[in-house]
């Protein structure tokens, strides 16, 4: 649905004067535009609210562990409160990874949230649901890859110097990051790529197009004209 809105959108700003043109129904160029892609408009809608409902179980899952994990700290706390090992610098990257996991994966869940309220008109698949997308992705890959980090922080405060352990356990809280990024980088990619990278018609090299496309409009025009 992008994509047919950035070419409707490249043709009007190549021939402005299109706007007012109507066809023998009276229609003109936007309400045939809206009529031929009333499914694929549907489509889009119905796969960007299943997406987002996705996202949302795992940012959830997230938040409720993280939320735990931040008054569950590794070794306990003392008579007075306090935990034992606050006085690590581990300590404090599993306290700052945690934090920025929760914080990720709450703003990642309202961010899905909000795709789910939208209203879903067309224009708002040019730039509006994309940017939340993107958004809403990027959030949560920093939550996944901070939570590993805080397990990573955690369990090496509690074996200490066992380094064949942490270094094992290590590696096994890498996978769910690498899973993540390896699943959700193309389409990451994609909509970054079509969302705020070059426009469909370079308008240095489109000068050719634009003039045929003026001379058939106008022809086409002309034509309009004659059968009326």
């Amino acid at each position: 649905m992008q994509k047919e809105l950035q070419w409707f959108k490249e043709f009007e700003s190549l021939v402005p004067e299109c706007k007012g043109w109507v066809n023998h129904n009276g229609e003109t160029p936007r309400q045939v535009f809206t009529r031929d892609h009333m499914n694929l408009l549907k489509e889009a809608q119905a796969w960007m609210k299943q997406t987002a409902k996705s996202y949302i179980i795992v940012g959830t899952l997230i938040i409720t562990t993280m939320f735990a994990a931040a008054f569950s700290v590794p070794g306990g706390n003392n008579g007075n409160g306090f935990p034992i090992f606050a006085h690590k610098r581990l300590f404090l990257a599993y306290i700052m990874s945690d934090a920025i996991s929760l914080f990720s994966a709450s703003t990642s869940v309202l961010t899905f949230l909000g795709i789910l309220t939208f209203r879903y008109t067309e224009d708002d698949f040019l730039k509006s649901l994309p940017t939340m997308l993107i958004i809403g992705i990027l959030t949560l890959l920093i939550s996944v890859a901070t939570m590993s980090v805080a397990f990573c922080a955690a369990v090496s405060i509690m074996l200490r110097r066992r380094w064949w352990v942490i270094f094992s356990l290590v590696l096994l809280a890498s996978m769910p990051v690498v899973v993540f990024l390896s699943s959700q980088s193309r389409l990451l990619f994609e909509i970054l790529y079509s969302t705020y990278g070059p426009a469909i018609f370079n308008r240095k090299r489109c000068f050719i197009i634009e003039k045929i496309l003026c001379i058939t409009m106008e022809f086409t025009r002309k034509l309009m004209k004659r059968r009326k």
